[in-house]
C-alpha cells in the first residue's frame, strides 16, 4: 500500500471544485480550472479585506 501525499493547496482546490460541481452543471475539467482561478484570487486579496 502506498500513501498519497496531498498538499493543502490540492485539498483546497478539490473543495472548491466539488462545491462548484454540486451547485452547477459544470464539467469536472471546467470546475477544476475555475477552482484554481478562485483560489488564486482569494489568495491575493489583502488579509485586512478578507
Amino acid at each position: 500500500m502506498t500513501a498519497t501525499i496531498t498538499s493543502l493547496y490540492e485539498r483546497r482546490v478539490e473543495l472548491v471544485k466539488t462545491t462548484l460541481k454540486e451547485h452547477s452543471k459544470m464539467s469536472d475539467k471546467a470546475a477544476l480550472e475555475l477552482a484554481e482561478h478562485v483560489l488564486y484570487a482569494m489568495d491575493h486579496i489583502a488579509e485586512t479585506v478578507r
